[in-house]
C-alpha cells in the first residue's frame, strides 16, 4: 500500500528519468505512513468478500477489527457453492430466504439464473423439459427485453447439435459460465448487504502495477516484479 501511495507521487511530479538507489527508495517507503486499521480493513474487505470465514474470524478476533456478522458470508458462499455445482433451483430458494428483494429488483440477474437452469438440463440430456422451461419461464421475458432474447436464441441452440463440445455456443456449458453466473450473484448479495462488490486489495495491486508502468518512463528504481513476494529489486544489479 505503501508502495501504492508514493510510486503516485512520483509519477505526478512529472521528473525527468533518474536512478533511484535501493536504500533511499526504502527509505522514502518508509516515511509514507499508513494506518493499521486501514491496512487491517483492507485485509478484512478481502476475506469477507471473498468468503473465507474461517480466516476472518481469526482474523479479526487477533487484529481487533470491528465486528462482522460472518454468518451472513457462510449463507453467501452456499449460494454460490450451488451455483457453480448447477443446483439452480438450491441457489435461487437460498437467495430469496437471504433477501426476495435481491431477484425481485434486478431481473437480469433472475435472468442469468434461470439461463443457468435452462444450461443444466440440456447438460443433464433433458431436452423436452428444457424446451418447456424456456418455452414457459424464459421467452416472456425475451419478448420484453431483445438482450435477454438473444441469450434465450443462442442457450437454445445447444439444441440443435449433438456434438455439443464442438458447437458454436458449446462454451455455455463450460464451467466458466457456472463461475460467471455465481459471481453475478454473489455480487448482488454483497451490493444487498451494503459491501463491496469487489475486493479492494486486487484492484491495488493493478494499480501498483500501472503505477510502475508509468514510472518506468521516468526513472530507473527499485520494482516490485513478483507481487506474491513484494520484493523489491535493486536496480543497481540490473
Amino acid at each position: 500500500m505503501a508502495q501504492v501511495t508514493f510510486l503516485v507521487k512520483l509519477i505526478m511530479r512529472g521528473s525527468s528519468k533518474k536512478v533511484i538507489t535501493k536504500e533511499d527508495w526504502e527509505k522514502r517507503l518508509n516515511d509514507v505512513k499508513i494506518r493499521k486499521e486501514d491496512m487491517n480493513k483492507l485485509v478484512m474487505n478481502f476475506l469477507v468478500t471473498e468468503g473465507f470465514v474461517d480466516a476472518a474470524e481469526k482474523f479479526r478476533k487477533e487484529s481487533g477489527t470491528e465486528h462482522i456478522d460472518l454468518s451472513t458470508i457462510t449463507d453467501r458462499m452456499a449460494v454460490k457453492k450451488a451455483v457453480q455445482c448447477g443446483n439452480v433451483e438450491d441457489a435461487i430458494e437460498k437467495v430469496n430466504d437471504l433477501n426476495p428483494e435481491i431477484l425481485d429488483t434486478n431481473p437480469q440477474l433472475f435472468f442469468h439464473l434461470q439461463q443457468q437452469r435452462l444450461i443444466e438440463l440440456i447438460r443433464n440430456g433433458k431436452v423436452e423439459e428444457a424446451l418447456e422451461f424456456a418455452q414457459e419461464e424464459l421467452a416472456p421475458r425475451g419478448e420484453e427485453n431483445q438482450s435477454f432474447l438473444e441469450e434465450l436464441e443462442r442457450t437454445v441452440a445447444l439444441l440443435a447439435f449433438e456434438d455439443v463440445s464442438n458447437c458454436p455456443v458449446g462454451d455455455l456449458l463450460d464451467m466458466s459460465q457456472r463461475l460467471k453466473t455465481a459471481s453475478e450473484v454473489n455480487a448482488a448479495i454483497l451490493t444487498s448487504q451494503s459491501h463491496e462488490k469487489d475486493p479492494k486489495l486486487p484492484s491495488l495491486l493493478k494499480m501498483l502495477v500501472w503505477a510502475q508502468n508509468q514510472l518506468d518512463e521516468k526513472a530507473i528504481y527499485p520494482r516490485i516484479k513478483d507481487l506474491s513476494t513484494a520484493k523489491l529489486e535493486d536496480p543497481s544489479a540490473s
